[in-house]
């Protein structure tokens, strides 16, 4: 699952250059070995195939880069990391004082603070991995009050064959609707609009 990378150098300061450049992250994150020497003809020009591979627990870096941040912010927090799926998957659960902060408005701050750190840990690895945040367990709360109002208004859809229109909302909280109401055999779900004014259409099945 971490990126692999192989090439030949002169020396050991090319092959760190060339695998910095390659994995796109720092030196001393990176292990180095050499898998095959190359010797050149009496002695000239021999190299070596090295390969290269970021030398890092995925889980914690994750948890190291999200500390850092918070501690530049000031703020301490309590964090719980759980992996599934043979560390396809990494959940970080965050408390703190400063919940109401770190969340932000509509979870604008939260959901900035997952695509740092999705970002962050995807370029370890060279299939794409889940990486979810939580803060004060706001995307667990707001996923019931959001199935609760998904299942309520497909209800009413399906009794009256009249579409409605939700409120404009970002694509996290969007998918969790979609997801819901997938086997319903009454509704369809569509989004339409841009940006902030993206909103989601539960519609009578045709």
């Amino acid at each position: 699952m971490l990126k692999i990378v192989e090439f030949e150098a002169k020396s050991l300061q090319e092959a760190e250059r060339l695998a910095v450049e390659a994995l796109r992250i720092q030196l001393d994150k990176i292990k180095l070995t050499v898998v095959k020497e190359k010797k050149g003809l009496l002695g000239i020009g021999s190299t070596n195939v090295y390969e290269a591979t970021p030398n890092v627990n995925l889980a914690l870096e994750g948890k190291m880069f999200l500390e850092e941040i918070l501690q530049t912010m000031g703020i301490t927090t309590r964090m719980e990391v759980r992996t599934l799926e043979e560390g396809k998957e990494i959940h970080y659960s965050i408390e703190s004082d400063e919940n109401a902060l770190l969340i932000g408005r509509e979870g604008r701050t939260l959901i900035a603070l997952q695509f740092l750190l999705r970002n962050y840990l995807n370029t370890f690895v060279s299939e794409y991995i889940i990486v979810s945040l939580d803060i004060g367990q706001y995307h667990e709360n707001r996923r019931r009050q959001l199935e609760i109002l998904a299942t309520k208004t497909a209800k009413e859809v399906a009794h009256t064959k009249i579409a409605v229109k939700l409120d404009p909302m970002n694509s996290f909280d969007r998918r969790i609707i979609h997801t819901k109401l997938a086997d319903w055999r009454d509704v369809i779900t569509e989004s339409e609009g841009e940006g902030d004014d993206r909103a989601l259409i539960i519609k009578p099945r045709p």
